[in-house]
């Protein structure tokens, strides 16, 4: 009994004890959790009101740095581009900014290219660098990123040189074959063989205007608004008919297979353009007595099956090195024989577009000497509208348009705290 006695009394001594130190563990944890951590009490001591919450919200990449050029705050995007690393800025022409606005406080801007994180020569990112002072000690840097406005620019650059270039060839051989028609007015046989060739300068720039004008409706056009099933028996009949006569005239077979069932929604205008000039293509670049097959199915895939209309010739081919570039604007695998066929270089970014802007695809097999098979796949009519791109996407070059109400950076900006004392000029 004794021994039993014993071992109660030391078990109720060791649950006391237990319990005494969870109580203690417990008090000395929730003091511990209620204490400011050093980032915090750095943090918030520094910063006025306010502010953090208007640094959350900004587009830019925002940098707050304190007087010893110490990172007070930093926004994601900060870090993503590589401007913060260790808790200090990374950019030493951005640093040097932030120092003299300290010192005098006049607001600085300048524009920098800056290498990419991770990415190869050549590679660079293009920012637009902005420091203020912010209270009498602090200095914020906002930084935005202007690489993909700039490449837009320059494709935009491009295309206005690629096309005025193109304009300028048949124009300037009109003005020259003009002036032969005066200089031979007594020569009809002359006049006669200038006039054809006006004839056909005269289509050719037509021609031209006319994919300039395709292109832009293609990518300004509203999808939805004339949106509806289309049968691509249809297109398919039309597009021969539209090259019927230049197959007829190189004697060249277009065998058409029969595509019951198979309907694509979109814009029936496009869908007929893409495919017509993926056959005029094919027709303009084989060889006589050769044939032109056009074939339609569909393919199960994920997220709903898909509608494929491939388009297959025996002509010249496509080498390895130009196929990847066949569908950007103005490209030609070969401009003499494009001189020849009347080819604007626009006809395959068109197709490309249209692809882009109805949810699909356009694809290209080739090899030189034994022709080529260009594969347009879209989804079918009953999943078609979900996977629409917005109208006026441009897949080469087009950004995502930033909604008109949402407040710039500098407006944010002024919604800061009006009691931050003015900047201390240092000397």
């Amino acid at each position: 009994m004794d021994v039993n006695a014993a071992v109660a009394a030391a078990s109720a001594i060791a649950g006391l004890l237990t319990g005494v130190i969870a109580v203690l563990a417990f008090r000395w944890s929730e003091r511990e959790q209620a204490r400011p951590t050093r980032t915090a009490l750095h943090t918030d001591a520094v910063l006025p009101p306010g502010v953090d919450t208007v640094l959350s919200v900004l587009r830019s990449s925002a940098v707050v740095l304190d007087e010893g050029d110490t990172v007070v705050k930093a926004s994601s995007a900060a870090y993503a581009l590589g401007l913060v690393r260790g808790g200090r800025l990374a950019v030493d022409q951005m640093l040097q900014m932030a120092r003299e606005t300290r010192r005098d406080g006049e607001i600085r801007q300048v524009e920098l290219d800056l290498p990419r994180r991770g990415a190869g020569r050549g590679e660079g990112l293009a920012v637009s660098a902005r420091v203020a002072p912010l209270g009498s000690r602090l200095v914020l840097l906002l930084v935005e990123d202007l690489t993909e406005a700039r490449r837009i620019e320059a494709v935009r650059r491009d295309f206005v040189a690629n096309v005025s270039h193109e304009l300028k060839t048949p124009v300037g051989a009109l003005s020259l074959l003009s002036e032969a028609v005066m200089d031979a007015s007594d020569d009809p046989e002359a006049v006669i063989r200038f006039a054809g060739r006006m004839q056909i300068e005269a289509t050719r720039l037509t021609s031209l205007v006319q994919e300039i004008i395709d292109l832009s409706r293609v990518q300004d056009d509203d999808l939805l608004d004339d949106a509806e099933p289309v049968a691509v028996d249809d297109l398919v009949a039309e597009a021969v008919d539209r090259c019927r006569h230049q197959a007829n005239t190189k004697q060249i077979t277009m065998a058409a297979g029969a595509t019951p069932d198979l309907f694509i929604w979109g814009n029936r205008g496009q869908l007929a353009a893409a495919l017509g000039n993926l056959v005029e293509n094919a027709v303009n670049y084989s060889p006589a007595r050769t044939r032109v097959g056009i074939t339609g199915r569909r393919i199960p895939a994920t997220g709903g099956d898909l509608i494929e209309i491939s388009v297959t010739d025996q002509g010249i081919g496509i080498s390895e090195k130009d196929r990847d570039r066949v569908f950007e604007r103005f490209y030609r695998v070969d401009p003499a024989r494009s001189r020849a066929t009347g080819g604007t270089g626009l006809g395959l970014s068109i197709v490309k577009h249209v692809a882009a802007t109805h949810g699909g695809e356009v694809t290209v097999w080739s090899a030189e000497g034994q022709g080529s098979t260009f594969t347009l796949r879209l989804p079918e009519a009953g999943i078609a509208r979900d996977r629409a791109l917005p109208p006026g996407t441009d897949p080469d070059a087009e950004a995502d348009a930033e909604p008109a109400d949402e407040p710039s950076d500098d407006q944010l900006f002024q919604t800061l705290p009006e009691h931050i004392p003015a900047p201390e000029v240092l000397p």
